[in-house]
């Protein structure tokens, strides 16, 4: 039987060109990030399962690859239920597994701590354009820091990062959860079903204001609760004002410090950004994993037409290993769809070192081709990419292809020469 040739479903295997992006990519998030003070942490890929079945992860915790119990541990004839047979997974994002790395080392990490993670993570999703069920997640995240400097600084780290990556004209959305929670609790809808409600807003961009309107109807909802709430995003414009404008109309429903904070956040970010973006507040922004306690955010670009990366604050979700909650926020760059973009508008890796293709003739003696290897070492050592390889009999494809490669100079090394 023939060995299959393709991946799995939903992995790919990474050709050279794409590689160099990537790489290009991740050195330029090290190299950005360390500018803001993150410092780089590494996590294992398998977590506890109970950690990842927490009810942190939102619709993620249903798309788990979960692994068996290994040796004599697995006992596949007397079990009865998954515990039996399963006690790990594969992480289905970073910040579980950061939150467990900070609970576990805190006593010997600083205060603030802004930790950089990549790596990569695995969901069983369904494929699509720019989604794959193995893919490369680059996370900063900062714990200790109670104020909105937080959201601040991990704002302005990213929006520098895809300045220096060639991107412009897009979009910061943010939000805030306890706007949402003061959102629906005016429009009188009861504390347990803030999550239905919100789960029918986070559709907003797909069904629009109508769609949300019937949906919510559909659900079960009282016309007169859906028609008040609907109509706060009908009235709030998508800047400071649409904030202030929430703040006179919910009224004791919002806690004005909240409000202000977001306000602050969008202006600071605003007259220190050293990128062509905006910054927008979104009040349909809800951003599904359920860990998020504070401000939200996601980055929009028209040309993918979607969000590229995201985040949030997460102040209880340390609390849950340690039994003491710790002020927490992070951000995510979508690393896979930056990489696609900057791969169909066809970008190349700026200041790349000089590359050179060595041709040897078959019929160089032992001396020549010693000496050709001599020059080859001899340009390594000046940070030169050199290929060796033997000529072959249709040359003139053979530079056409390695020109096509992108090296810059062919070298023919010839008898006696």
């Amino acid at each position: 039987m023939m060995l299959k040739k393709k991946p799995v479903t939903g992995m790919k295997d990474i050709l050279p060109e794409e590689m160099r992006i990537r790489n290009y990519v991740m050195n330029m998030i090290r190299e950005t990030y360390k500018t803001f003070g993150f410092d780089a942490i590494e996590t294992p890929c398998v977590e506890h399962l109970e950690n990842l079945l927490s009810k942190q992860g939102g619709d993620n915790e249903k798309l788990i690859f979960k692994i068996l119990k290994r040796g004599e541990k697995l006992k596949l004839e007397t079990a009865k239920e998954e515990a039996d047979v399963a006690d790990g997974g594969l992480r289905y994002d970073l910040t579980v597994p950061l939150t467990r790395y900070y609970a576990n080392n805190k006593a010997v990490l600083p205060s603030p701590f802004k930790a950089l993670q990549m790596g990569n993570v695995w969901r069983a999703d369904r494929p699509q354009r720019g989604r794959y069920r193995q893919f490369m997640q680059c996370d900063i995240d900062i714990f200790g820091e109670a104020g909105n400097l937080a959201e601040i600084e991990l704002i302005t780290a990213m929006t520098t990062l895809l300045g220096r990556l060639e991107f412009k004209n897009f979009s910061i959305r943010i939000n805030d959860r306890r706007v949402l929670k003061a959102m629906a609790a005016y429009a009188g809808f009861e504390e347990e079903s803030y999550d239905r409600v919100f789960i029918t807003l986070d559709k907003m961009d797909k069904i629009g204001l109508e769609g949300v309107k019937a949906e919510l109807i559909d659900n079960g909802f009282a016309p007169e609760c859906v028609e008040k709430y609907l109509g706060l995003f009908e009235k709030a414009e998508n800047n400071v004002n649409g904030i202030r404008f929430l703040m006179e109309e919910l009224g004791d429903c919002l806690d004005l410090k909240v409000a202000e904070g977001l306000i602050e956040i969008i202006e600071n970010v605003e007259e220190i950004k050293n990128a062509d973006f905006r910054t927008v507040f979104d009040p349909t922004l809800v951003r599904g994993m359920s860990y998020y306690t504070g401000t939200i955010f996601e980055v929009a670009m028209d040309e993918f037409g979607g969000s590229v990366g995201g985040g949030g604050r997460y102040d209880k979700m340390v609390g849950r290993f340690t039994g003491e909650d710790v002020p927490a926020c992070g951000f995510s760059i979508g690393f896979e769809r930056i990489v696609m973009l900057l791969l169909e508008k066809g970008f190349t890796v700026p200041g790349e070192s000089k590359s050179v293709a060595f041709l040897l003739d078959k019929k160089l003696n032992g001396e020549e081709r010693l000496n050709a290897l001599k020059q080859a070492m001899a340009l390594r050592s000046e940070g030169q990419k050199i290929l060796m390889v033997e000529a072959k009999k249709n040359k003139k494809f053979q530079k056409e292809q390695l020109t096509k490669e992108g090296y810059s100079e062919i070298k023919e090394i010839f008898p006696g020469r």
